[in-house]
């Protein structure tokens, strides 16, 4: 009897031992992304994300609520970019308890890559190559690889590679010079209508002699974002002969590409066969 006892008790000290571990290992990661590349590579099983851009917002200039910092400065990890791409999370961030994850701080940032005013571009996650390394180190902070979704990003990397390998043209027109970083990865020319803030205003000047190098080049497209206004891109467009189309910075999604599924993976794919069609690749 005693021995049955004994086992029985043995027995339920193991499940109680099990809970707690399991218990344990199901611990929600609270974790605050500064904008939506960085929120894509965080989640997964046991991190519970939240995204400090709202969807159809701009990233650059976002200002956080009071419930908002309360939030990142009591969070598990925080994601954001430094080099002043969101001043108002940096500043932030100065008060945060948890795990502080600068993803810049492990990416070799290219000299040259900016615009005219020798601003740095921030925009690293549009060259897939380096997108693959932050989603690793990412995984890395959270303790929960991203293998697979590093790989998915190679994999871009080896579709841009094909897809721009022969192509009639290696320059093109973008509302804002966030593209630097993918141009230097495959061998394009970026031509910004303005700098590296989407909201900076082109002088008369410099759309007059866009116009003229678009028609000089026989540029056939001028490529314009959601998230901003396309005014800019249209009008240049509109006095050069060219037309228009997408290049998503994937700053973030709008509330349309939310409703319909799409994530950082289609929205690369989708740029991949505009910039094609525009460049007249084979």
């Amino acid at each position: 009897m005693m021995r049955i006892v004994l086992v029985a008790a043995a027995a339920a000290l193991a499940l109680l031992a099990a809970c707690g571990s399991s218990s344990s290992a199901a611990k929600q990661i609270d974790v605050v992304a500064a904008f939506y590349p960085l929120a894509f590579a965080a989640q997964g099983p046991g991190v519970d994300v939240h995204n400090l851009t709202p969807t159809g917002a701009e990233p650059h200039d976002i200002e956080l609520t009071p419930k908002e910092v309360a939030e990142l400065q009591r969070a598990d990890v925080v994601l954001y970019l430094s080099h002043g791409f969101q001043p108002a999370v940096e500043k932030a961030i100065e008060g945060a308890s948890g795990k502080r994850v600068d993803v810049l701080a492990g990416v070799m940032l290219r000299s040259g890559v900016g615009d005219e005013k020798g601003t740095a571009d921030p925009h690293v996650w549009l060259d897939p190559v380096l997108y693959a390394r932050i989603v690793r180190r990412i995984g890395h902070a959270l303790g929960r690889p991203r293998d697979a979704l590093a790989a998915r990003a190679l994999a871009l990397d080896r579709a841009y590679r094909t897809g721009l390998a022969s192509c009639a043209r290696r320059e093109f027109v973008t509302s804002h010079a966030a593209f630097g970083y993918l141009a230097a990865r495959y061998g394009l020319k970026q031509i910004p209508i303005t700098g590296i803030d989407p909201e900076s205003e082109p002088s008369p000047k410099r759309l007059a002699d866009l116009a003229k190098l678009v028609r000089r080049e026989h540029i056939t497209t001028v490529f314009f974002e959601r998230l901003v206004s396309p005014k800019i891109a249209e009008t240049l467009a509109r006095e050069a002969g060219a037309k228009t189309a997408v290049l998503d910075p994937i700053e973030g999604l709008t509330s349309d590409e939310a409703r319909r599924g799409e994530t950082y993976l289609s929205l690369m794919r989708r740029n991949l066969a505009n910039l094609r069609k525009a460049l007249n690749c084979r």
